[in-house]
């Protein structure tokens, strides 16, 4: 994931840990010799228009909102076609009431018609209120962003693996290894509230709350997985 700050002070750039505290509950019940956060790369103001998500101070917010207002006034100003001049308009009466372009409702038209454009509002826009814990806004700013994680457990590391929300077994296979997704047999999923509940992963499996499921299983936040595939 890739995350943008705006006017966030003492942040440095580059890869940071998104400390989901769920994989530390999970790192105390498995045993393991690493453990290993997902990574956002965080950038600079000057890349936002490609991050996946804003972090911006929450009174800052209107900031980003006024860009894009900007930049839709030169539109507006300008010929264009019907569909273009509708789309313009309703998403400058958006940002008028001070709503991010992201939390428009859109049709697939309008999507494609927005597409050749880059709206600064036009992905996640999170708010860091005063005295948050940056840590725990980078969190927030991965869900937000549209990712969740699923874990591997034992051995080697305990380790949250980042995938899209709706992503299937097969592709987040292919997340852990190429090989895993081409060989794909099946996938041993047992529910992060089931790994808590039970205390550990061999006890969920003597609880039998593994679940055998298909490579178009749709894969939900922290599912506990092994996969099973053809070497």
């Amino acid at each position: 994931m890739k995350l943008a700050v705006y006017q966030v002070p003492g942040v440095s750039l580059g890869k940071h840990n998104v400390k989901d505290p769920r994989l530390d509950a999970a790192d105390k019940l498995v045993e393991a010799k690493k453990k290993i956060y997902v990574q956002a790369d965080i950038v600079g103001e000057d890349e936002m228009k490609d991050a996946d998500a804003i972090l911006v101070p929450a009174e800052l917010k209107g900031d980003l909102v006024l860009l894009d207002m900007e930049f839709l006034e030169l539109r507006l100003g300008r010929e264009q076609s019907p569909e273009e001049k509708a789309l313009f308009e309703k998403l400058y009466a958006a940002l008028e009431s001070e709503k991010a372009i992201s939390e428009l409702p859109l049709s697939d038209e309008e999507k494609a018609l927005m597409g050749s454009y880059q709206f600064v509002t036009n992905r996640a826009i999170v708010p860091l209120a005063s005295g948050e814990d940056v840590e725990q806004a980078i969190v927030k700013a991965y869900d937000q962003a549209g990712y969740i994680s699923f874990l591997t457990l034992g051995g080697k590391e305990n380790r949250a693996w980042p995938i899209r929300k709706g992503t299937v077994a097969v592709d987040a296979a292919g997340t852990v290894h190429t090989d895993m997704q081409k060989g794909f047999i099946r996938a041993e999923i047992i529910s992060y509230a089931d790994l808590i509940e039970c205390g550990g992963e061999v006890q969920a499996k003597r609880a039998n709350k593994v679940r055998l499921e298909t490579k178009t299983y749709v894969m939900q936040d922290y599912d506990v997985v092994n996969f099973r595939f053809n070497r």
